[in-house]
């Protein structure tokens, strides 16, 4: 169940689609995502932009919290960058969910690089809300 509805929401998620994230793997309060780092994808440095990184960890983030059902958002992010991303490096964002109470979820993430060495940390608070208040496009 929680891979289907992660699809469902991968199919509407145009801004990953557009970058080549993909899904790759989904559990209940866990999600897996990958991304190549692109040339377009850096910054005055030449190296990974930290607002793709950021990226790729909040999509984990939004797959893993959604994977219980109810439409869950961002409450709150914070990320710490470790190490530069490189051009051509297969960066993955790994989401664990640590705590959920309410209405509200506690979630890591941490993003590795080819390598496998740690490029960043980032933790998300979801809110779950009332009802499906992002009806689907047309």
């Amino acid at each position: 169940m929680p891979r289907s509805r992660a699809e469902a929401m991968y199919a509407r998620d145009l801004t990953c689609q557009s970058l080549g994230i993909t899904l790759d793997e989904v559990e209940t309060g866990r999600a897996r995502v990958s991304m190549t780092v692109a040339e377009t994808m850096v910054n005055g440095h030449g190296i990974g932009h930290g607002g793709f990184v950021f990226l790729l960890a909040d999509a984990a983030f939004a797959y893993a919290c959604n994977s219980h059902g109810p439409v869950a958002v961002a409450q709150h992010a914070s990320v710490t960058f470790l190490r530069a991303a490189e051009v051509g490096e297969v960066l993955v964002a790994e989401a664990v969910e640590r705590a959920r109470a309410g209405r509200g979820g506690l979630y890591d993430v941490t993003v590795t690089g080819s390598g496998g060495g740690v490029v960043a940390e980032f933790r998300g608070h979801s809110v779950t809300l009332a009802g499906n208040p992002f009806p689907a496009r047309s």
